[in-house]
C-alpha cells in the first residue's frame, strides 16, 4: 500500500476505534509524518519495501542526530512505529511486522515533582480579588488540585459534569470516564465562578456548554489554563519549576502521604495500571527519609 493512504488508514483507526485524545493522534501524525517523509527520501513509497533492515536504518539515524534526542521522545517515536506496523499487519495490508524486533531505549526513571502544601496553598491564592477573570483562575486552580485531573481533562469540561454535587465526571484518555469527588474549597469556588463570572463571559461569545471560558466567551484552551499557572506561580513567588501537571503530581503525593491507599489514587488519576501510580510511592517515601533525617538524633 502507498505511504500516505496506510498511515491516513491507521490514523482513522485510532481516531475512531481507539478513540484516542487529539493530542495523542497529533503525536501519532508527527511522528509517523516524519517516517513517511524519511522513506520517501530514501526511494521508498510502497509498505510493502519496508524491511526490518530499513526500519533500524531510520531509527539509527535519528539516534545519531545533534543534539541527541531525548530518550523518552525516542522510545515515543519507536512505539509510534511499531503501532503502525502492528496495525498493517493485523490487517492483512502487509504480510509481516518489520518493527517486531525494535526495542525502545530505556528511559531514566524520573520521579514526578510535586510542591509541598504551603507552595500548593500560595499557588491556589494567587489570583486576584473578587475580578472576573481572578475568580475564574481560582477555580480552574482549586479544581485542578481538588481532582487531580489533568489540564486538559479540566478545560474539557462541560457544565453539565458538575451536575453531580460533590462528584465531578471526568473525560480522560481514550475517552474513558471516571467520577471525582470534588472538595469543599474547589466546589465553592466553581460556584462563585458559575454565578458571578460564567454568565459575563458567555455573554461576549458564542454558546458553549464548556465549563470555563477565556475573557472573549471562547472555551478556555491548554495553553491558557497553562498561562494562568506560570502566572500564579509567579505571583506567589514559587521558584520551584511549576508545570501544567504540578497540581496533579502535588494531588497524589499529598494523598499517599495522608495515607490514601495507592488504588485508590490509582482510580482517582485515571490510571490504566496501578504500577503507574506507584512512582508516587517513591515520592513518599524520600519525604519519610528527609523526615527521618532531620528528626532523629541518631540519623546521621
Amino acid at each position: 500500500m502507498q505511504l500516505d493512504r496506510a498511515l491516513d488508514s491507521y490514523l482513522r483507526h485510532v481516531t475512531i476505534e481507539r478513540g484516542l485524545s487529539e493530542h495523542t493522534i497529533a503525536a501519532y501524525r508527527r511522528d509517523l509524518g516524519g517516517y513517511v517523509d524519511w522513506l520517501v527520501d530514501e526511494g521508498i513509497d510502497d509498505t510493502a519495501a519496508i524491511t526490518p533492515t530499513v526500519v533500524g536504518r531510520f531509527i539509527a539515524d535519528r539516534s545519531s542526530v545533534e543534539p541527541a534526542p531525548a530518550a523518552t521522545s525516542l522510545a515515543r517515536l519507536q512505539s509510534s512505529i511499531r503501532g503502525w506496523h502492528r496495525f498493517l499487519a493485523r490487517e492483512g495490508i502487509e504480510d509481516d511486522d518489520p518493527s517486531v524486533r525494535l526495542r525502545p531505549p530505556k528511559a531514566p526513571r524520573r520521579l514526578p515533582k510535586a510542591l509541598t502544601i504551603d507552595q500548593v496553598e500560595r499557588l491556589l491564592a494567587a489570583p486576584s480579588g473578587d475580578e472576573p477573570l481572578g475568580l475564574r483562575d481560582r477555580a480552574l486552580l482549586e479544581l485542578l488540585y481538588a481532582t487531580g485531573a489533568r489540564v486538559s481533562e479540566v478545560v474539557n469540561l462541560d457544565v453539565d459534569d458538575l451536575s453531580h454535587g460533590d462528584v465531578l465526571r471526568v473525560r480522560g484518555k481514550g475517552s474513558k470516564e471516571r467520577i471525582v469527588p470534588i472538595g469543599s474549597y474547589a466546589r465553592a469556588a466553581v460556584d462563585a465562578y458559575l454565578t458571578r463570572v460564567r454568565p459575563v463571559l458567555a455573554a461576549k461569545g458564542r454558546a458553549s456548554a464548556r465549563l470555563f471560558l477565556g475573557a472573549r466567551g471562547a472555551p478556555l484552551s491548554r495553553q491558557s489554563a497553562w498561562l494562568v499557572i506560570r502566572g500564579a506561580a509567579e505571583r506567589a513567588h514559587i521558584t520551584a519549576d511549576v508545570s501544567p501537571h504540578s497540581l496533579r503530581h502535588s494531588f497524589a503525593t499529598h494523598l499517599l502521604q495522608g495515607g490514601a491507599d495507592v488504588r485508590v489514587v490509582q482510580e482517582l488519576l485515571g490510571h490504566a495500571s496501578v504500577a503507574t501510580t506507584q512512582i508516587y510511592t517513591h515520592v513518599s517515601v524520600d519525604s519519610l527519609r528527609d523526615v527521618y533525617a532531620t528528626s532523629h538524633p541518631r540519623a546521621r
